[in-house]
């Protein structure tokens, strides 16, 4: 079942946390975010999960009425099933300009109305998307997993979709982080790995922290969702060795 994470008015988040069954996939998040007749769906994944998520999203507003699909970075979990989005909405496809090259592969060569002009590329500096008489911020988190990465601000919800920055591993409900220092573990791996080093994780905790969110959100795991919850969070990333800070020459690498 989603879960509503916010609604006023005619402004409302939804997300999406229970479409990968079983072993078929790695547990993911997708989110959609309504504002009038507009709407944005953020992070829909691949062809796993193309038809349950277009179902559940149709419930929401018919799905040629799609206003985008947010795409934080290139990964096939992110943005895989593009040439189906594409075909089955009239949706812009917001990215990186990095990967405004990159992610038209997975779209088939003959398909139609798949050309440049439904793709908005983010500048380096990130930008805003227009949404009725809102908008959403494409706020930079550069080698934060990828190196041409965003993370998307609502300002009415002050919700930041925050994509692979404080995913985890966990298994039970949808609900938002109570125990911080129990939820470390969940995290702590993937974050050493695959986050480039503390240098950008320390310049990307500022930029939250002048964000002031309300709410956390990532494409994995559960939320953080309190002020004192979202402050350890940016503590312990801010304080986080990870990436090129790890590797020295007795790193497997240079054998």
């Amino acid at each position: 079942m989603p879960t509503e994470l916010f609604r006023q008015g005619d402004h409302a988040c939804i997300a999406f946390h229970d479409l990968v069954r079983g072993d078929d996939g790695i547990q993911a998040n997708q989110f959609l975010v309504l504002h009038g007749d507009k709407s944005a769906l953020i992070d829909p994944g691949g062809a796993l999960l193309y038809t349950p998520l277009s179902l559940a999203v149709s419930r929401y507003l018919p799905l040629r009425q799609l206003t985008y699909v947010l795409a934080s970075h290139q990964d096939p979990d992110i943005i895989g099933s593009v040439d189906r989005w594409l075909m089955y909405t009239s949706a812009t496809i917001v990215c990186s300009r990095l990967w405004g090259r990159f992610i038209p592969h997975g779209v088939p060569h003959y398909q139609k109305d798949s050309g440049g002009e439904r793709y908005f590329l983010l500048p380096d500096p990130g930008a805003d998307i227009p949404l009725g008489n809102s908008h959403l911020r494409a706020v930079p988190a550069h080698f934060l997993h990828s190196v041409g990465n965003f993370q998307f601000f609502d300002p009415v919800s002050r919700i930041l979709f925050s994509g692979d920055m404080g995913a985890s591993m966990v298994d039970g409900e949808y609900a938002p982080v109570r125990d911080f220092e129990a939820h470390v573990p969940t995290m702590a791996g993937f974050h050493r790995r695959y986050m480039a080093s503390n240098k950008v994780c320390r310049l990307w905790a500022r930029r939250v922290r002048a964000l002031n969110p309300s709410m956390i959100v990532p494409q994995h795991g559960v939320p953080f969702a309190d002020p004192a919850t979202i402050g350890k969070f940016l503590d312990w990333v801010e304080n986080l060795a990870c990436g090129i800070d790890l590797m020295d020459e007795t790193d497997p690498v240079f054998a």
